[in-house]
Parts: C-alpha cells; sequence; structure tokens
C-alpha cells in the first residue's frame, strides 16, 4: 500500500507522475521487494518442497492460436495438487502459461496481467504481440537469480497478431531469451512426449475445436511418460484448461467442452493405447 504524506495528505510524486509506461519499472522503483525475482531466496534448495507445474502445450491454427495445460503440481515425488491452473489471460488478445516454480510463476503472470493494463491506460493503446513477448521477457530475466537456486519459472506466451490475422508462440528460457515458435511447442517436464506428438498430429489447415483436440492428446501423451504431468481425471471431474486466441478475443473453453474432448480421448485410447497414428504417406 501506498503511505500518504503527513502533513499533506498526498500521495508521493512518484505515484502522481510515473515515469515509465512499465508497471515493473514502476514497482522495482518503489518496492523493488515486491517483484517475484528480487524475493530473499531461501537458505537451502527447496526445490524438492515447492510444488512445480509441469506441461504446457500451444498450437497455433488459421486464425489463432490454443493453449492448453495439465492440472497437476508436484514437489518431488509427490502429488502437491490435482487441479493447479497453469492457463491464464493475460489481455484481451493474448494469454500465458506457466510451467515451473508455482507460487512463483503465479505471482509473474499477476504482475504481467497489470503490467499490460497499465501501458494500455497509460498509453491510450495495446502493446504489439511482440512488445508484449519482450515485457515478459523481461520479467523472466529478472527472476534469474531465483532461477539460479532452483525456482525457475519458464512460461510459454501466445497472442493475436492483428496485421497478420494469425497466432504467435514465444517461449522463453530461465535467462529472458525470448524465441518464436512456428505451429506449436511445449514447456514443461512432460514437454518431449507432448512435442512428439504435437509433431505427428499438427495440420496447418487445422480448425480451432480440432486444435484443441491435439492439445489435449499431446498433453495425455506426456502424462503417459511422464509421472509428474497430469491425466484427465474421470472420476474427479478435473479436466485440462484450454483456451484459445483470436479475432474475437481469449476464450477459456468451458468444463463440458473439455470434458467432452478429454473422454474423447480416454475412450480412444482403450483402442488404441498408443493414440491416433499419423499418415505414413
Amino acid at each position: 500500500m501506498a503511505s500518504h504524506d503527513s502533513h499533506t495528505g498526498r500521495l508521493p510524486g512518484l505515484f502522481a507522475n510515473p515515469d515509465t509506461s512499465s508497471f515493473t519499472e514502476f514497482l522495482g522503483a518503489y518496492s523493488p521487494e515486491s517483484l517475484p525475482g528480487r524475493r530473499t531466496p531461501p537458505a537451502s534448495r527447496a526445490g524438492d518442497e515447492i510444488p512445480h507445474g509441469t506441461t504446457i502445450v500451444a498450437v497455433s491454427f488459421p486464425g489463432g492460436v490454443v493453449m492448453a495445460g495439465d492440472r497437476r503440481a508436484t514437489a518431488g515425488n509427490m502429488i502437491a495438487q490435482r487441479d493447479i491452473e497453469k492457463v491464464f489471460r493475460a489481455d484481451e488478445f493474448s494469454a500465458i502459461a506457466i510451467a515451473g516454480t508455482a507460487g512463483i510463476g503465479i505471482e509473474m503472470v499477476r504482475l504481467f496481467q497489470v503490467e499490460l493494463e497499465h501501458y494500455e491506460k497509460r498509453e491510450g493503446r495495446t502493446l504489439s504481440v511482440e512488445g508484449k513477448a519482450n515485457r515478459l521477457a523481461t520479467m523472466v530475466r529478472q527472476n534469474l537469480g531465483m532461477a539460479m537456486q532452483g525456482l525457475a519459472v519458464v512460461p510459454l506466451f501466445a497472442g493475436y497478431d492483428e496485421e497478420r490475422d494469425e497466432g504467435r508462440i514465444f517461449s522463453y528460457d530461465p535467462a529472458g531469451g525470448r524465441y518464436e515458435e512456428r505451429d506449436f511447442y511445449s514447456v514443461g517436464s512432460g514437454s518431449v512426449f507432448a512435442r512428439g506428438a504435437l509433431k505427428k498430429l499438427y495440420r496447418a489447415d487445422l480448425p480451432a475445436e480440432d486444435a484443441a483436440l491435439v492439445c489435449v492428446q499431446a498433453l495425455y501423451d506426456a502424462a503417459d511418460d511422464d509421472s509428474a504431468t497430469g491425466g484427465p481425471d474421470l472420476t474427479r471431474g478435473i479436466f485440462p484448461v484450454v483456451a484459445s486466441v483470436t479475432s474475437e478475443g481469449y476464450r477459456r473453453l468451458g468444463e463440458d467442452e473439455v470434458g467432452a474432448l478429454a473422454r474423447a480421448v480416454v475412450d480412444g485410447r482403450y483402442e488404441s493405447p498408443g493414440g491416433p497414428t499419423a499418415p505414413l504417406r
């Protein structure tokens, strides 16, 4: 909370006339300890005790992009949470998903949401997709100290590019390196298995619903081979979080929609445990 001047009752000048359109820079100048990457690291490596989010995927389709994440968080070899959410609305035309240290990742998402909103209010316009991706890269880079302590956060960012009329996907490394990906991508402990599934199932002409189905299939394959990734939990009704971003904006698919996709995937695995096959020729 900002403190008022005890004599005038006014907010400090920093609040009345901030010099930057970046909320992160503003917060770093006023209260640097509030930034996720500026927290005091634990005295010892705490990677096994702190919940970590795992696998997230993104798939582009004509006119947009779908992003999805499984619901499991792990602490060492234990399941820390079965219904964590890793996919979030960044702003009206973009989405962000997190893998890595869950608590820091969720803080980073909230700060990124405020960052984009602050810029829009101050400048009267939204950042470009690349501008948003660059802002997120700066925030990831600021967490490098924590990453060196074993508390890394690796996000996946996707947005609708109005000028190109297409969805774009950006990945990051723990040092804040930003990379634009083509067609699809996956991050997290199960990403190598998810990416293999995406490679075989992806087509450039996928409709939005099929792109969502491809994401669910990829997450199922990740869960099949990676113990830290959770598959659809039909008994508890826990399904992946799936969202799309198009010219109409961000939309999170409803539980009924995702549940139907998840059940179709599970039913199909009874007949073909390895999942759908791509044509050889």
